[in-house]
């Protein structure tokens, strides 16, 4: 097909070919028209879900093996962007082994409440940390000649009624928090597809969104790739493609092309639109044959399986290590006798359900894998509970007391079965099932030196676990290497580095869209606004069981000398890590900026920027990290765009968003925003311009603010400064009219506007 020239090419071909070219072949695969191949799209994002036989969506239909890499809430919880694309180099090789053009993801939806089903396939609450990682999961992908997909786009933040309810968000939260991931992305990373979703934003399908696949992805942002549609998220083709959208997936047998084709002739839908959307799907086919022309020999099981055991051990956060005794309960030593109590221990929760379930090419076995690194020792193992309700639990809970009690430690496995969090459905509740805190309770009871780990998609309610158990490793999700990572967590053969990408809280009531969660009548009331995550526990000064950016390590760290500087970039801050520990670590350094005396509603800090750094003991080490300017703006709803104020910035660096170490302040040049006035902006607005003040006086006297106030008992400064102008027509009693404040304002204007180019 090679060509240089896909408009051409598009041109050429006849409106039922272009109507063609945007719609599937079938489940998992394009049309070919003419000399455009066919294109194979399949699911991520930690796998490669490649059906040849039967597909679905679900994840129902075998597929074939492939690596099972750590889901997005394990691997986002290494904050590695160097690691992350490592992983998503190695998702293009095997996509390409397989002979897949697209792999679906990575997905970049905000967890905006931790009973979003969906959330074990998303990095973090946060868009600075997920538009970080999530670049170079597509930059790692994409340098082997497969394409991504950014998904889901957009706001699309809950399971229940997914194909239907609105997300109703204002315009500063959609921009902030739910379109700034995906900004960062398109802009630094160039993704082959973008992936609409299935939800309506302010009651527009989003496949039918016009502003948001035309205005701001392709005309804001530069966006030059394909849309495609969630899997059967098109309500209607016709209005879909004339919106922005490209490529309606699965195929639907040809009906939706006739649609197309029937309104071009009808005059309904403009035939330019047509001939665009089909040229970017040619665009597409042409960098998958670029693709297909490298070396797509099998990969190699073993090595990819290394890999995911080296990312999985990133991936553990240590919540909790207290001492019992002279030391604390982790590292493990080798050769001391361990109770191994849990389910998962021998049967790994690794992995979410639904479209990115992946066939694995092997998992590690934790209890195996425990036993491997302790040979001399006696592990015993006991299951303690069952996922499915079945069996005796006071028998099983007995036979796991003993087995701790006779041990001089005990590991218990803990979490939530796949029935229990899903894609397609939202939780109810974040409690880890009553049966295991049970279990937890008595094993501790019996043995003082006892080790949470825990399995999960989504957050859990872990007050009850911190105050029973001395040491915690949160494992979330970690593919199906988990197994050897955890094992080498607990020995000490890797350092535990990882931080919470999501804040534990107390309670669920606690959590910002509590009351407004999942919805109800088809609508999904963003209530809380910018306030999502460590924002909205921050604002309130509300506690919480651990913080966002938490992790502990077998060593310590300290941080000093903070220096700042500001420049055309934005914020540069170097500060000096050191390890005053005995363990070689990985520090993950924080950066979160606070803007004190803002003009504009701001959460109290936010994440800008943050750096991992390797140190042996004792060892110092200046870090760098350039909080990009662009970062630094808010975005304004009466300019429509970005906006840097001016004014002093605090940066604060820190081993979690509750952990800070050092902090600075540096003043920052602001975007000049000069605003139009008119008759409804307020007198105090309008006496800020310059001039503005002698002008009005001219026309009509100023109340007198100090004899008013000491007559009225009131501030007639500030309850004149809320008035809009116009109203001074009816207060002057005629010695003003509406012509004469259209003038002024005009003339204000335009001497504002002078100014502004002098």
């Amino acid at each position: 097909m090679t060509t240089h020239d896909p408009a051409s090419l598009s041109r050429s071909l006849s409106r039922a070919e272009q109507a063609a070219l945007g719609s599937g072949a079938d489940f998992w695969s394009t049309k070919q028209v003419g000399s455009v191949p066919s294109l194979v799209l399949t699911d991520g994002p930690h796998g490669v879900r490649r059906q040849v036989g039967a597909s679905d969506h679900l994840g129902i239909a075998g597929s074939e093996p492939a690596t099972c890499f750590p889901p997005a809430v394990g691997l986002g919880q290494s904050w590695d962007t160097e690691l992350v694309g490592k992983v998503g180099r190695a998702l293009g090789v095997e996509s390409r082994a397989l002979d897949v053009d697209v792999l679906l993801g990575p997905g970049v939806n905000i967890k905006r409440d931790p009973r979003c089903g969906r959330n074990f396939e998303y990095f973090s609450e946060d868009p600075h940390l997920t538009g970080t990682l999530a670049t170079s999961w597509v930059q790692g992908l994409q340098s082997t000649g497969v394409g991504a997909s950014l998904k889901h786009f957009a706001a699309n933040n809950t399971e229940h009624d997914r194909m239907r309810s609105s997300s109703d968000v204002a315009p500063r939260p959609l921009r902030e928090i739910y379109l700034r991931a995906f900004q960062a992305v398109v802009e630094r990373a160039q993704p082959w597809t973008v992936m609409c979703s299935y939800n309506r934003i302010n009651g527009t399908y989003a496949s039918e969104n016009r502003w948001l696949l035309t205005e701001v992805l392709r005309d804001e942002w530069g966006f030059d790739g394909v849309v495609v549609s969630d899997w059967g998220a098109v309500q209607d083709r016709v209005k879909a493609v004339a919106a922005g959208l490209d490529l309606e997936m699965p195929g639907s047998g040809g009906g939706s092309d006739a649609d197309v084709v029937e309104a071009v002739e009808a005059g309904t839908l403009d035939a330019v639109v047509l001939e665009r959307a089909a040229a970017r799907t040619v665009a597409l086919a042409a960098k998958a044959e670029i693709g297909r022309a490298r070396d797509a020999a099998p990969f190699d099981p073993e090595a990819h399986h290394a890999l995911a055991r080296a990312a999985a051990a990133q991936c553990v956060v240590l919540l909790k290590n207290d001492a019992v005794g002279a030391e604390p309960v982790l590292p493990l030593t080798a050769g001391r006798s361990l109770a191994v109590i849990g389910e998962f221990a021998q049967a790994p929760r690794y992995q979410g359900g639904g479209s990115s379930h992946v066939n694995p090419t092997r998992v590690d076995i934790p209890l195996d894998e425990i036993r491997a690194l302790s040979p001399d020792a006696e592990v015993t193992f006991t299951a303690g509970f069952t996922t499915d309700g079945t069996g005796d639990a006071a028998a099983l809970r007995d036979e796991a007391v003993r087995a701790a009690g006779a041990a001089e430690t005990a590991v218990v496995f803990l979490g939530l079965a796949a029935h229990q969090e899903s894609e397609g459905f939202d939780r109810e509740h974040i409690e880890l099932p009553a049966e295991q805190l049970e279990l937890l309770a008595d094993v501790v009871c019996a043995q003082p030196r006892t080790v949470v780990v825990l399995s999960h998609g989504g957050v859990l309610r872990l007050a009850p676990v911190a105050e029973l158990a001395p040491a915690v490793l949160d494992g979330a999700l970690l593919g199906q290497a988990g197994g050897g990572a955890l094992a080498d967590v607990l020995f000490g053969r890797v350092n535990p580095s990882a931080r919470l990408t999501e804040t534990v809280p107390v309670r669920i009531q606690d959590t910002p869209a509590y009351l407004d969660f999942p919805g109800e009548h088809g609508h999904v009331a963003y209530g809380e606004g910018l306030f999502v995550g460590y924002r909205w526990y921050d604002a309130r000064d509300i506690a919480v069981t651990y913080p966002f950016g938490h992790g502990l390590s077998y060593t310590s760290f300290a941080y000093t000398g903070l220096e700042l500087s500001a420049g055309a970039d934005g914020i540069t801050a170097q500060v000096t890590v050191t390890n005053t520990g005995e363990r070689t670590g990985r520090e993950v350094v924080q950066f979160y900026v606070a803007k004190s005396g803002s003009s504009v509603v701001r959460p109290v800090q936010e994440l800008k920027g943050h750096v991992g750094v390797t140190l042996a003991p004792g060892e110092s080490r200046q870090v760098t990290v350039t909080l990009d300017r662009p970062d630094l703006a808010y975005w304004d709803t009466r300019a429509d765009r970005w906006i840097v104020e001016g004014g002093t910035y605090e940066v604060r660096v820190a081993a979690s968003s509750r952990d800070i170490r050092v902090s600075a302040s540096v003043e920052v040049t602001g975007d000049e925003l000069v605003l139009a006035l008119t008759v409804d902006s307020t007198l105090g607005e309008v006496l800020a311009a310059p001039g503005a003040a002698e002008i009005l006086g001219a026309l009509m006297p100023m109340p007198q603010a100090e004899a008013d106030s000491d007559v009225l008992g009131i501030d007639m400064a500030k309850m004149m400064a809320s008035i809009p102008v116009r109203r001074l027509v009816s207060f002057a009693a005629g010695a003003v009219t509406q012509a004469d404040l259209d003038k002024i304002i005009d003339q204000l204007n335009t001497a504002r506007a002078a100014s502004s180019q002098a």
